[in-house]
């Protein structure tokens, strides 16, 4: 078995419940002949897909995952014996703050007749709850949800909202909401307990503002060394013919070398390659060489049929996709699967722990200029220029200033703003009847002093990592993969959090700590490239020549202009300039990003899973 999924509910008679958790996980099952189980304890009914069972005289426990330091909490039986067993000697929190691992999890205690349901620390497994009349229920996916007597389709209308006309980091600026207004989305690092017909919610696994570390960069480089090379080493043991996903940038990169060295042999690799050389990474991919992978899987990505690719997809995620990244990754886990393997390992989390976005630049400056280091900001400011310029994105002194001005508060430590312009780029395209998305203010918090540290933390708690997440895990479990992403490893999180700054930018050039880590393990070819081509898809083309007609189309259907989501005419405008745009080869933002998420949501709204 290669992924679980979780159901169960408290509250109805025996046969009702029975029957209610039997369509929760067939809903959820990817093969028919995976195994589920099922047990009933007084009022609670639980079930799993797969092997993550465990029933007793006085509890019942199902769990979707892996502990990974099982060892060390003297682990016998299955992880959802192992949760009983820890819950029985610290109780449920307590149980999950020892656990080193990517889970969902329920356990009923009849002795106390409470439920809880807790997930890890940056919500690797998903978990969903609504709560009924007379109990509660939970399922690893929302759809499964609508089993449930009085549970609506009815669409979270500021999700929807967000989805349409803002930008994928602010989807889920409620970790708590998902994409259904009576569905709700358990935060990851958190625990619910269900007692007496109430719930309460309490976090277990939050970062804390501690001191940076003070040991020279060589100790740290060797200890980030030493903790990576575990996070990695552990999955390793959990993973059943694995595969790596392979960029030409240094996430990807550091787990599959790290693979290498552990297993002493070659890693199977597989990459999207496309005909555009501006996304397609392959060249910077060879620099892995033969001696770290074989085979090297190809995926290439020409110009997919979209809207039937999007219409699969949002079947599979019971929701839009964020990104169009995501599906090419889709093609990735279908071809991975076809070759036979169980589980992928990816990167995500890399780019949160090592300030690798370029966005993390400013919040690095506002650091040196609120601490006085202004020759050493001049120094950063100067090697970003000469590292970093783009004919469209342009780096120089001034946009610096001007990014820091809005983007920081230099007079609260640590205190960072939204971007505003990207959140309301799109502003004219929304109806603001439906919703007014200029009073939209996301929630940043403020954990740490440093802006780093809280942008990065955001970006983890947030933005880029929720939605990540949840499309990793849909798509791997669309085609029966497990994943692991051993940059989530908690201890490595809480490791790079008490790093400085100045370790993670130096000179211009983002991940320096961890290039520093992986020397000898990296080829020095991909370890010092300085140049990030990131992993994204060209779907700019997508939305031109053929598909701008396709796309019009749905523009113009009588579905979409009574559905009171957009102003119909801007977005025929938006349409039109991004295919003169692309066609032309005009130096300016397209709308690419845009147009991709008006394709799922509307998609989404036509599938009849969600409805306004």
């Amino acid at each position: 078995m290669s992924i679980s999924r979780i159901a169960g509910i408290l509250g109805p008679a025996a046969g009702e419940a029975e029957s209610l958790v039997e369509r929760m996980l067939r809903t959820q099952q990817s093969r028919p002949q995976t195994p589920v189980r099922r047990g009933r304890i007084d009022r609670a009914e639980l079930g799993v897909i797969g092997e993550g069972f465990h029933q007793s005289a006085g509890s019942l426990a199902v769990f979707d995952g892996h502990i990974y330091n099982r060892s060390e909490l003297g682990g016998r039986g299955t992880d959802a014996e192992l949760l009983v067993d820890l819950t029985s000697r610290h109780g449920f929190e307590g149980a999950l703050q020892r656990i080193n691992g990517d889970f969902a999890a329920a356990l009923y205690d009849a002795t106390t007749e409470t439920l809880w349901l807790g997930r890890d620390r940056f919500g690797v497994r998903p978990l969903y709850y609504a709560e009924t009349g007379n109990g509660i229920a939970f399922a690893s996916r929302p759809r499964a949800l609508l089993s449930l007597p009085g549970i609506s389709r009815r669409v979270n209308r500021t999700f929807a909202a967000l989805f349409a006309a803002s930008h994928y980091r602010h989807f889920d600026h409620r970790p708590d909401h998902s994409a259904y207004q009576d569905r709700s989305q358990l935060p990851a690092g958190h625990v619910l307990r269900f007692s007496g017909g109430r719930s309460s919610l309490s976090a277990y696994g939050r970062l804390e503002d501690l001191p940076d570390f003070e040991e020279s960069e060589g100790v740290l480089a060797e200890r980030y060394r030493a903790l990576f090379l575990d996070a990695v080493r552990i999955r390793l043991a959990a993973a059943r013919k694995p595969a790596f996903t392979l960029s030409g940038g240094m996430d990807s990169s550091s787990i599959a070398a790290s693979a290498a060295r552990l297993s002493g042999g070659k890693v199977a690799a597989i990459s999207t390659v496309y005909d555009d050389p501006l996304y397609d990474e392959s060249k910077e991919i060879h620099g892995m060489g033969t001696s770290l992978v074989d085979p090297w899987i190809r995926v290439r990505i020409g110009t997919p049929d979209i809207f039937a690719l999007v219409g699969g997809m949002v079947e599979a995620h019971d929701e839009p996709v964020a990104t169009a990244t995501w599906l090419s990754h889709y093609l990735l886990c279908k071809e991975a699967r076809g070759r036979g393997h169980e589980a992928l390992f990816g990167g995500l989390g890399g780019d949160e722990l090592n300030a690798g976005e370029y966005e993390h630049f400013f919040f690095f400056f506002a650091d040196l200029k609120h601490a006085g280091r202004e020759q050493e900001l001049d120094l950063e400011t100067e090697r970003w220029i000469a590292y970093h310029d783009h004919p469209l994105y342009r780096k120089s002194r001034e946009v610096m200033r001007d990014a820091v001005a809005q983007l920081a508060d230099l007079n609260v430590p640590g205190s960072c703003r939204p971007n505003r312009p990207r959140l309301l780029r799109y502003r004219s395209a929304l109806r603001p009847e439906f919703f007014a998305l200029e009073k939209f203010d996301p929630p940043m918090d403020r954990i740490f002093s440093s802006y780093l540290k809280n942008r990065t933390c955001q970006d983890l708690i947030r933005e880029t990592i929720p939605c990540c997440l949840r499309a990793e895990d849909r798509n791997a479990a669309a085609f029966d993969l497990d994943h692991f992403l051993p940059f989530l490893d908690h201890r490595l999180v809480e490791f790079m959090f008490r790093v400085p700054g100045t370790l993670k930018i130096r000179r211009g050039v983002t991940k320096h700590l961890l290039r520093e880590a992986m020397r000898e393990i990296l080829p020095e070819e991909t370890r010092t490239r300085i140049q990030k081509v990131g992993w994204n898809a060209p779907a700019h083309v997508w939305f031109s020549g053929p598909g701008r007609e396709a796309l019009l189309d749905l523009v113009r259907s009588r579905s979409f202009r009574e559905r009171g989501i957009y102003v119909a005419a801007e977005v025929e405008r938006l349409i039109l300039e991004h295919d003169r745009i692309v066609s032309t080869g005009e130096i300016r933002e397209n709308h690419m990003m845009f147009l991709w998420q008006l394709l799922n949501l509307e998609l989404w709204l036509r599938s009849g899973q969600g409805s306004l």
